[in-house]
């Protein structure tokens, strides 16, 4: 069955404007909506796209909304249901980036927010534990993750290069056997040069045109997203601290406290968690030059991370059963994955020593370099919210909604004290 462009647009607004929770719960959200509810697409179709999602780089969810849209309405279709995936966030995050820009000094509001760092570590943790049981299931991936861990905590090695060793590691490693392939009909094949060029020149076009006019920070901000779309696999946990060492430390256009609060906030709206970016984005626009600026950083942001998403869906999608049966492909996705788990590691670590000590020393042999807390400036109060977020997430199972709303009280009652 193929639903009319107005069907289109009801059922993927209402899949984001839902869309809480991360990428299962919105691939869940979607499954119901396109295979369940309605005779859009059939299982296996379903779990192929789903497959060479996860393959590509960038928010699995807002590419597998896309492919699904291509798949029911061609081009108009994809860039119909990838949109709406993401803009009801994106609206979101606009408003929450204003709200925290005028009130977030507040130290009833920072009260608040150390509650919200305080969950943001255990929802880390529990992301860490998630993709671990899924993907560290032989020695080989627990060894890769180990090594990711170490690479990019002990020796600072660059994410992208840590992501292309486990790429590499897991494709040479892998058999030579191919799985058969369906026979599932697809729509008719586009010339894949004609598609590159012409998503190429839409993505990378305007921030060309931004370096060559002397528009320094959104041109950075620009060709900073448009590297990162092209190493997030994963998900957003992993590439987070690649971004806050880019953003904080290289270019230091926000702190690391606000970089944590980002996050945090980026939690509690509909669509990918990748929408971080146009938060860190608008914040640093809002410091360097106002509203004005923030919202133009805000779009800058968002069209350098999500514009190459469609990119890699149109050229992808009418090869899928091609791609999806490639064991080779697999198991390089396996081996990021794996690398994957060792990077979220180092940044749950990274979170935590932000978020309960005031100061960390660095200790170096040669090419290592540890960051040890200093344990007198440990935040007790911090301390016991993190502990306190825990026992809600773990103990009671307790949904994100809720967590964030007593931790955030939590962090109030605790300074009114």
């Amino acid at each position: 069955m193929t639903p009319t462009t107005k069907e289109l647009v009801q059922v993927f607004g209402r899949i984001g404007l839902l869309s809480f929770g991360g990428p299962a719960a919105q691939i869940s959200l979607m499954h119901q909506e396109l295979v369940e509810r309605r005779p859009w697409l059939d299982e296996q179709t379903y779990l192929r796209a789903l497959s060479l999602c996860m393959l590509l780089p960038g928010p699995e969810a807002m590419q597998l909304a896309t492919y699904a849209g291509w798949r029911l309405r061609g081009v108009a279709g994809g860039l119909i249901a990838g949109s709406l995936f993401v803009l009801p966030g994106a609206l979101i995050i606009a408003i929450l980036v204003g709200l925290y820009a005028a009130y977030g000094d507040l130290p009833l509001v920072q009260a608040a927010f150390l509650g919200v760092k305080a969950t943001v570590i255990v929802i880390v943790v529990q992301a860490l534990r998630n993709l671990s049981r899924k993907a560290l299931t032989d020695t080989e991936h627990r060894v890769i993750a180990i090594l990711g861990f170490v690479a990019i905590f002990a020796l600072n090695l660059p994410f992208p290069l840590i992501i292309l060793a486990a790429a590499i590691w897991g494709y040479v490693t892998s058999g030579n056997s191919v799985a058969e392939a369906t026979s599932s009909p697809s729509p008719a094949l586009t010339s894949p040069i004609r598609t590159a060029a012409i998503w190429l020149t839409l993505w990378l076009g305007p921030l060309i045109l931004l370096t060559l006019t002397g528009q320094t920070l959104l041109s950075d901000l620009g060709w900073f997203f448009a590297r990162l779309a092209v190493v997030t696999f994963g998900g957003a946990y992993a590439v987070l601290a690649y971004m806050t060492q880019t953003v904080v430390d290289t270019y230091q256009w926000i702190s690391t406290d606000q970089m944590i609060d980002a996050l945090g906030l980026a939690e509690t709206t509909p669509g990918p968690l990748i929408l971080v970016t146009q938060f860190v984005a608008m914040l640093s626009g809002q410091i360097a030059g106002g509203a004005s600026l923030a919202i133009a950083a805000g779009i800058v942001a968002l069209w350098a991370t999500f514009i190459p998403c469609f990119l890699w869906i149109f050229l992808a999608a009418p090869y899928l059963d091609r791609i999806a049966t490639r064991p080779r492909l697999a198991n390089a996705m396996r081996g990021i994955t794996a690398a994957v788990v060792g990077v979220i590691l180092n940044l749950s670590v990274w979170f935590g020593l932000n978020v309960l000590f005031g100061s960390a020393l660095d200790l170096t042999w040669g090419p290592i370099s540890l960051p040890v807390p200093e344990l007198a400036t440990l935040d007790v109060s911090a301390l016991v919210l993190t502990v306190a977020a825990a026992v809600l997430i773990f103990r009671l199972k307790s949904g994100l909604a809720t967590t964030l709303v007593v931790m955030v009280l939590s962090g109030i009652a605790l300074h009114l004290i």
